[in-house]
């Protein structure tokens, strides 16, 4: 997984990569520049409309310079929007680069920029080494900037945005931000999503070996990383080797959270599914999911199971005392959300009793309730973290950019899902299918680090033809194609 270094650390990680490699800084830019044109002539924006490139005079600026010369040869008309005093304020490579720029591309005083109706606007300003406050100058600067009504793309942070901490003032508010190699802390915080937009990550040849003596707890899990994460199985496999779940939920009137939560595990390989629920309620989930099993009343013989999810749509009244019986019993990694997580945050003295390396997937909601209330989603991510710490447990923190905190203080960063997913039900898809992974046999940490990334990608997937009208069961029929394109067997 790639670890997600701060903006400090990003100008030494160049420095390692250049040591390593035996680049230039200035190739090193130029191969950033080239990543970030290659991108963009993938979206397919259109030559008719004119590109201005807000420039600063550190290396940000240089990728813009960079990128103004690239767009050129590809016919696009640029023009460049200063926003440095003069030439000898620019770094080195930056410098470079200006020179480079052939004579088609004009540049503009801060005085003489005038902004077309539309068009595109790419902001290479302010970079990851933004420390302090902003001057006014800056800040006078983006509030120009932010007067554009084209697409605006900011390079690797929206200009005015520290890379590591909750903005306090105004930063660029771009449509699209394209981080380098890694996403930037503060791109992931839900307060900045008027900033951000919509994230793209590109790599662009750093050596990997360049992150391996830098500190850093924070991970960004991608496609490359899952196929290690499956377990394989053989043509002399059966049901019983898939996995005997038992998902416990479901009350009068939030029947849909189990079925969902039974599809869910289904889809994702489970060779058996039970699920518990009231008796008055047996026969819709027999009608719902005739592949699943019921049971009702006590739960006999737990450890029959190989894995359990519990909580999706069961309710909180007089179920305290079955949850507390069945986690006497019941000593294997479980999977807990919805009204499990609930029933935990109003009775602390169970949490305890909760097997190590279980699966805790709070809302940011739930997980007021269960961790307690945070004044940012930074102090969010630090509470999680000590949460998963103090008690050993596995603690996934749903939203935008799905956050899994290990019992060892490793933070991981999703990359898959959209905000197509924010429908009832999803949460319940993924509770069934990192259940469905547990029962399967996986480690806790590769069940929960599975199932977030399909369940992200599955969305991906259904979203694309359905947008906004998309709800949890087309996620939970997309799952199928996850496998296909991920190449897992």
């Amino acid at each position: 997984m790639q670890k997600i270094l701060s903006g400090v650390q990003v100008k030494e990680l160049d420095k390692q990569h250049l040591k390593l490699s035996g680049q230039s800084s200035h190739e090193l830019m130029e191969d950033a520049s080239k990543a970030f044109v290659h991108w963009f002539l993938d979206q397919s924006f259109s030559s008719e409309h004119s590109i201005h490139i807000a420039v600063g005079g550190g290396n940000n600026g240089g990728d813009g310079l960079a990128i103004a010369r690239l767009l050129t040869e590809h016919s696009f008309s640029v023009t460049i929007l200063k926003c440095f005093e003069s030439l000898d304020k620019l770094s080195s490579d930056a410098l470079l680069n200006f020179n480079r720029l052939p004579q088609s591309i004009q540049v503009l005083d801060f005085e003489n920029w005038l902004f077309p109706q539309n068009g595109i606007l790419i902001d290479a300003f302010l970079g990851v080494g933004l420390k302090g406050e902003l001057r006014s100058a800056a800040l006078e600067i983006i509030h120009k900037l932010n007067e554009f009504k084209g697409t605006v793309l900011s390079i690797d942070v929206p200009s005015g945005l520290p890379s590591d901490e909750v903005t306090k003032e105004q930063a660029v508010k771009a449509d699209y931000t394209i981080s380098f190699g890694f996403p930037k802390l503060s791109l992931i915080l839900p307060e900045h999503a008027e900033y951000v937009g919509e994230m793209i990550v590109l790599k662009f040849g750093l050596l990997e070996e360049a992150y391996r003596d830098f500190d850093s707890s924070l991970y960004y899990l991608e496609a490359k990383d899952i196929a290690t994460l499956h377990k394989t199985f053989n043509r002399f496999s059966y049901k019983g080797d898939m996995g005997k779940i038992l998902l416990v939920g479901g009350s009068p009137g939030k029947m849909g959270a189990l079925i969902l939560c039974s599809k869910s595990a289904l889809r994702t390989g489970s060779g058996l599914v039970t699920c518990h629920m009231e008796d008055s309620e047996r026969i819709i989930i027999q009608t719902a999911v005739p592949e699943a099993m019921a049971s009702w009343g006590l739960i006999p013989n737990p450890e029959f199971y190989d894995a359990v999810g519990i909580g999706p749509g069961w309710g909180t009244e007089n179920r305290a005392r079955l949850f507390r019986q069945f986690l006497n019993d019941f000593k294997k990694p479980i999977v807990i959300d919805a009204d499990g997580l609930n029933l935990l945050a109003r009775n602390p003295d169970l949490l305890p009793l909760v097997p190590k390396n279980s699966v805790l997937t709070p809302h940011i909601g739930e997980f007021t309730r269960l961790v307690g209330k945070a004044i940012n989603h930074l102090e969010r991510l630090k509470l999680a973290k000590k949460f998963a710490l103090d008690n050993e447990l596995i603690l996934v923190l749903k939203g935008a950019n799905t956050v899994v905190s290990m019992p060892d203080g490793r933070q991981v960063v999703n990359s898959t899902g959209n905000k197509y997913m924010a429908t009832g039900g999803s949460g319940d898809v993924l509770t069934g299918m990192i259940t469905s992974y547990l029962g399967m046999g996986y480690a806790a940490e590769n069940a929960a680090l599975c199932g977030v990334f399909h369940h992200g990608l599955a969305g991906e997937i259904a979203s694309k033809s359905k947008r906004r009208s998309m709800i949890a069961s087309d996620i939970i029929e997309a799952i199928s194609e996850t496998y296909i394109q991920l190449d897992i067997s």
